[in-house]
C-alpha cells in the first residue's frame, strides 16, 4: 500500500494559494482516479483507491501545515506503511514557478510541514515532491507571499506542474522512484 499526500491548509480562505499546491495535486489525482478523498482519519481527509495497480490511500491533512506530521505519522503508523511508499507533495519557494523535483530523501529545506513530518516520523528517509512556486524577494514576507494565490500569469504554468506531478506520482507508482526521478526532474530543468 502506498500514501500520498498532498500538504496544505484546511479552510476556503487558504484554497488556490502557493501552500496549498500539494492539496491541489491531490484533488487532480483523486478527479482522474475516481478516488473519493472524503474520509477522515487521523486529523487528514483520506480516501482510497487504484492507481496503477497499486492500492494507494490519498491524504490531505487538515492540521495546519507547521504540524502536518500530527496527520501523517498516525496514518503511516496505522496504515503499516513502508517510508519508501510514503510520497509528500509540497510548495517549494527555492525553485522557480512550476519546477518540480522529486527526491527519494532529504532534509526539509526550511518548510515547516515538512519538517514536522520529519520531527513526527523520527525520520527524513521518505519520498517527496516539490513543487516550485518562486520566492517574494522583497516585494512581500514569505508568510503573506505562500499564502497568497498565483499571479494570472503563473496560474496556466502552475496548472502544468500540478498535471506533470501526477504523472509523475503516477510513474513513480507503476516503475519506482529512480524512473520517476529522472522523469519528472528532466521535464522541468
Amino acid at each position: 500500500m502506498y500514501l500520498i499526500v498532498g500538504l496544505g491548509n484546511p479552510g476556503k480562505e487558504y484554497e488556490e494559494t502557493r501552500h496549498n499546491i500539494g492539496f491541489r495535486v491531490i484533488y487532480e489525482l483523486a478527479k482522474k482516479h475516481r478516488i473519493e478523498v472524503s474520509g477522515l482519519k487521523y486529523r487528514a481527509l483520506i480516501g482510497k483507491g487504484i492507481i496503477n495497480d497499486k492500492e494507494v490511500i490519498l491524504a490531505q491533512p487538515q492540521t495546519f501545515m507547521n504540524l502536518s506530521g500530527e496527520a501523517v505519522a498516525p496514518l503511516v503508523r496505522y496504515f503499516k506503511i513502508p517510508l519508501e511508499n510514503l510520497m509528500v507533495i509540497y510548495d517549494d519557494l527555492d525553485l522557480e514557478p512550476g519546477k518540480l523535483r522529486m527526491r527519494r530523501l532529504g532534509g526539509h529545506g526550511g518548510h515547516n510541514g515538512v519538517r514536522s513530518i520529519i520531527d513526527c516520523l523520527g525520520s527524513k528517509e521518505f519520498p517527496r515532491l516539490r513543487i516550485g512556486i518562486g520566492h517574494p524577494g522583497d516585494l512581500m514576507p514569505v508568510r503573506d507571499y505562500v499564502l497568497s494565490r498565483f499571479f494570472e500569469d503563473e496560474l496556466k504554468l502552475m496548472e502544468e506542474a500540478v498535471n506533470l506531478a501526477c504523472q509523475g506520482i503516477e510513474l513513480w507508482l507503476e516503475q519506482g522512484i529512480e524512473r520517476a526521478m529522472n522523469q519528472v526532474n528532466r521535464k522541468t530543468d
